[in-house]
């Protein structure tokens, strides 16, 4: 197992539920005759959205979403909201959605409750893909840059006969998501890339062979929405189908790219119709990337060279209030590749030279690193405004590796390398060990094999009248706020917000608090830098330890590295700790889910914890000097890990 998979956040589905159609009613008898006042099924419009937040270990995570579908609150059949056009659906990189939306298209979903849902993702060998990151952190089990073959992936509780498997991952709702007409309701499903069950490296002592399980059941959640207008969207892909004649929208066919990459980049249609409006108030940035011509500012769609049907467009949207959709920027071309090339991934290496050429790399869709050269009059902006935020090499002293960005537009797309005329920071992260925490700051350590990657950075907290989202009640935060990995709704927030982060990340002495932040630019409390909002407080990992004492009163003592550490766990239905049980047997890899909610999975795992068990431990640490156990897995079979 690796550090970093406890180092980052998480991925997921969100569903928003936007305008709605109505319908009348008739008697029985205006119905046979086919009266127009006869009943219709009341729906909502529900953009599906996947998200996610970074893996720095790995450059491509890629799966097939199939579809999705929603469980009636009562009973009844399952309303599947979603199929995928394509016989295997297409590829999704979760990877790259680094704490973005990615809009898959909008579905009419039935008016009405629902408590779960049910997603089928591909399951035959190559529906998973795995390519590790170009530097990811040391004691990786990967060897950087390389593809894992698709015979060493081992795909976890998969159904369906050979070749056409799928593997359903059941999710429970932590609240109904109630459907109405003419409402917008959010729903996340999150694919938790940081849980240490999601991808399990198994390494047999001496042969140093690696088995990879890929395990989707505990690592997918339910985390709310509450508001769409403050999710940040990936810029997305589509085929232009109608420009409004008032020139107020276009609607598009979604549109992603083909796996494997070809070259030029080639499309995979979708029927998944989206619409967008213009900003017709600030304006959106239009740009023609054929005739190499933008940005311009425009209030209306209509008549724009090149914005005609069947033209490949990207655009840069947010959400309002009410649902609909808005665009900040448009790229148009005739052809796909046209509007694909300017890469969109983490940054790997930030190169600022005090004299010559600078320049970012950073990973495209397939993991791959692309350099592009930063110029004197290259801009750079945050979350897709409008406003530059700096310019030049001079800006880059201001990013690091594992910022996630989307060069919107080069100076030649054919030029080697690229030269980004603008660069859009979509999530400034930093992330890893947390140090030197007081009241007006915290410092960020983050290690990497290739130490010019390295970084320490300190940053202040939020000013204490910025304001910063809403509790779990919905009222409005202001100042800095922190959470536990995986419950985001059990923040912490207000004045004793700080105080008590300082008391969490220090109180259990031999074991190093982990965090991350997506840095916010320009707060008052650091007008010309990055602050600090809010910290995800992640688990810390312990190498791999051996119970020392079982399971007695919601705890267990293991030893690790020659000190002992107190383990709590926690029973409760949706707070509980993920437990797992790997078995390594005759070279294959099972990864099995304990239930600890349920008298018999308890039971199972109170019996697994015998003295000398090795065990896989993944806690928050608390200032009780034991540790919250998140993630606990537990090992059987032939083979045991190596450490």
């Amino acid at each position: 197992m690796n550090v970093k998979w406890v180092q980052c956040a998480a991925c997921g589905i969100a569903l928003a539920s936007l305008a709605a159609c109505g319908g009348g009613s008739g008697g029985a008898d205006s119905a046979a005759v086919g009266s127009s006042d006869m009943p219709t099924a009341q729906t909502g419009d529900v953009a599906l959205m996947l998200s996610d937040a970074p893996a720095q270990d790995w450059a491509l995570i890629g799966v097939k979403i199939e579809s999705i579908a929603l469980v009636p609150q009562g009973g009844g059949s399952d309303v599947t909201v979603y199929t995928a056009d394509a016989a295997s659906g297409p590829y999704v990189n979760l990877v790259q959605l680094d704490q973005l939306s990615e809009i898959l298209g909008n579905v009419s979903v039935p008016v009405g409750t629902y408590t779960g849902a049910e997603i089928r993702v591909g399951g035959n060998p190559g529906d998973v893909l795995l390519t590790t990151a170009a530097d990811p952190e040391a004691g990786f089990a990967g060897t950087p840059s390389s593809s894992i073959p698709s015979q060493t992936i081992q795909i976890q509780h998969t159904e369906g006969p050979s070749g056409n498997l799928s593997v359903p991952i059941d999710v429970a709702f932590d609240s109904p998501l109630t459907v109405t007409a003419n409402s917008s309701n959010a729903l996340d499903l999150e694919f938790d890339l940081s849980n240490p069950a999601l991808i399990i490296a198994h390494r047999a002592p001496g042969s140093g062979a690696v088995l990879w399980a890929v395990n989707f059941r505990g690592p997918v959640r339910h985390r709310p929405i509450r508001d769409v207008a403050r999710l940040t969207l990936r810029q997305l892909y589509g085929d232009v189908t109608a420009v409004a004649s008032d020139g107020g929208s276009l609607t598009v066919n979604r549109v992603f790219r083909s796996w494997p990459i070809a070259t030029p980049e080639t499309a995979v249609q979708t029927q998944r119709s989206l619409t967008i409006d213009v900003d017709s108030t600030n304006g959106t940035l239009f740009y023609d990337v054929d005739q190499k011509s933008g940005p311009t500012k425009v209030t209306s769609f209509a008549n724009l060279s090149g914005l005609v049907a069947n033209a490949y467009v990207r655009i840069q949207a947010r959400f309002e209030e009410n649902g609909t959709l808005t665009a900040t920027r448009v790229w148009v071309s005739s052809t796909f590749n046209g509007v694909w090339v300017s890469p969109e991934g983490h940054v790997l290496d930030v190169d600022a030279e005090p004299s010559g050429t600078s320049s970012i790399t950073v990973t495209n869709e397939a993991g791959r690193p692309v350099v592009v050269d930063i110029s004197d009059t290259t801009s750079f902006y945050f979350h897709g405004g409008t406003a530059a935020i700096g310019t030049g090499p001079a800006f880059l002293a201001n990013m690091v590796r594992g910022f996630k960005v989307h060069v919107m537009d080069v100076v030649d797309p054919l030029a080697t390398p690229l030269v980004a005329q603008d660069v859009d920071i979509e999530t400034a992260e930093y992330s890893g060990a947390l140090s030197s925490v007081d009241t007006t700051q915290l410092t960020y350590t983050h290690d990497y094999l290739r130490a010019s990657d390295d970084y320490q950075q300190t940053l202040p907290y939020i000013s204490s009248s910025s304001a910063n989202g809403t509790d779990g009640s919905g009222n409005a935060i202001t100042g800095f706020k922190y959470w536990p990995f995986a419950y985001p709704t059990l923040l912490t927030s207000g004045s004793g917000a700080i105080g008590d982060f300082v008391a969490a990340t220090t109180g259990l002495a031999g074991v190093t608090a982990y965090g991350f932040t997506d840095a916010r630019w320009g707060d008052p409390a650091n007008a010309t830098g990055w602050s600090a909002p809010w910290v995800d407080l992640l688990p810390s990992p312990l190498p791999l330890a051996l119970v020392a004492n079982g399971l007695l009163n919601g705890e267990f003592t293991v030893t690790a590295s020659a000190q002992n550490y107190t383990i709590d766990v926690g029973t409760a239905s949706g707070s509980a700790t993920l437990v797992y049980q790997v078995d390594r047997t005759g070279g294959v890899v099972t990864v099995s889910p304990i239930d600890i909610t349920t008298t018999s999975g308890l039971e199972t795992f109170t019996q697994a914890l015998s003295a000398g068990t090795p065990v896989k431990v993944f806690g928050v640490p608390q200032a009780n000097a034991t540790m919250q156990a998140y993630v606990v897995i537990y090992f059987t079979g032939d083979t045991m890990p190596e450490q």
